[in-house]
């Protein structure tokens, strides 16, 4: 399967308007944002699990990074409740199973080489901290490595939001919405921004917060 391949053209996927799919296990489906393979392929995913579900056990080939956006996901290792952001170095293997249904945001195979730390990070209880170069923005730093940048953005209410874009900015709205060349994107929306096209966005009269990845297309 390939779906928005292509890292020199813009992409978006709005939640409302895109489809959940059947994956192999019957109480687990997905809405695919990116991807390129089968069962085992590079892929941008968000991954529902319904209350009483499992996925068979896996190895990461290609690395497993995950934002757990609604309930609380689980494995044989722990629990994550909403809001936790893993990254799982190639290699590793997990087992989910989740009792009470969860959705998230999971990207798999995107890892560079070298990149071999774990990232294991209780969003909220982290603090944000003022971005002294972007009015409107505050952050929460999750990874970098490289070029590549990962973050949480609160974007305050009636902003305009700037951000220059020299290695692919990929952007999901965590709560609240902004606009982008004409579009509006709320919750559980996607965009992906290839190199050199800039974000301007315009933040609605609430907070917006994102989950925003930029550097990561120099390596892809």
């Amino acid at each position: 399967m390939k779906l928005h391949t292509d890292l020199s053209q813009k992409a978006n996927v709005f939640f409302t308007q895109s489809t959940w799919v059947p994956s192999p296990i019957k109480e687990v489906s997905r809405k695919m944002l990116e991807r390129d393979g089968g069962e085992i392929a590079t892929a941008t995913t968000l991954v529902n699990y319904e209350p009483n579900s499992y996925f068979s056990s896996h190895v990461h080939t290609g690395g497993e990074e995950f934002l757990v956006l609604e309930g609380i996901f689980a494995d044989e290792h722990g629990s994550y409740p909403v809001g936790t952001y893993m990254r799982n170095p190639i290699g590793t293997s997990h087992a989910p199973i989740v009792k009470d249904g969860c959705m998230i945001l999971v990207k798999l195979g995107q890892y560079q080489e070298g990149d071999t730390a774990p990232v294991h990070i209780k969003t909220q209880e982290q603090e944000f901290v003022k971005d002294d170069n972007r009015t409107g923005v505050l952050f929460q730093p999750l990874h970098n490595f490289k070029q590549e940048s990962v973050r949480l953005e609160k974007w305050k209410e009636d902003q305009n939001i700037a951000l220059e874009n020299h290695g692919g900015i990929e952007i999901l709205v965590v709560e609240g919405e902004f606009t982008h060349q004409g579009s509006n994107y709320q919750k559980f929306d996607w965009l992906r921004l290839p190199i050199g096209h800039s974000l301007q966005a315009t933040t609605a009269q609430t907070e917006c917060l994102v989950w925003i990845k930029t550097g990561h297309h120099l390596h892809q």
